[in-house]
């Protein structure tokens, strides 16, 4: 099992990084043998999109599981349909963090995002300019398989509707509209 765990340094003794998208490191960790990798979040000054592209890491490495403070909408929609399970709400440091997620004491999937659209933006990157937000005190629970089919057939039918506006919008500026 591969877990991929949000942090402010490269290594297990550094602090969990309360953000996803914009998360400076991302911590890939095996629990059993506590082998891990650390990468430098790419998307970090990224101007948009940096949640969707940093879900779009973590499944492209295979990770099973997420832990992390807070998870946008855009990147929970594409991590649940990457097969990732999502732990949100969680703080401190890395190694403790994987040691309680071991013994299972955190929730296993959150019900959905904790943060608002576009919640990255700001700080100097040309959003709101608002300081971010406390974690959501809103514990995760796990999900009925009627409810994760619903939440998965929503899912497809909201990135196949992406999809076909990045298409056009594609034709338009090769002008083929």
């Amino acid at each position: 099992m591969k877990v991929c765990i949000t942090s402010t340094g490269p290594n297990l003794n550094a602090e969990m990084d309360p953000r996803f998208g914009r998360c400076q490191y991302f911590i890939f960790v095996d629990p059993e043998s506590m082998k891990f990798e650390a990468v430098e979040n790419p998307n970090l000054g990224a101007a948009g999109g940096a949640g969707i592209q940093s879900a779009q890491l973590v499944i492209n490495r295979g990770v099973e599981a997420l832990i992390t403070g807070q998870v946008g909408p855009n990147a929970f929609t594409t991590l649940q349909a990457g097969g990732v399970k999502i732990v949100t709400g969680v703080t401190g440091q890395v190694k403790e963090v994987l040691e309680k997620y071991k013994k299972g004491e955190l929730a296993s999937l959150a019900q959905g995002p904790t943060v608002g659209a576009h919640f990255g933006m700001g700080m100097g990157r040309g959003g709101r300019k608002t300081a971010p937000s406390p974690p959501s005190a809103v514990p995760s629970v796990p999900e009925l398989p009627s409810e994760e089919i619903k939440n998965l057939k929503e899912t497809a039918r909201q990135l196949k509707e992406q999809l076909n506006k990045i298409t056009e919008r594609l034709e338009k500026l090769e002008g083929k509209k």
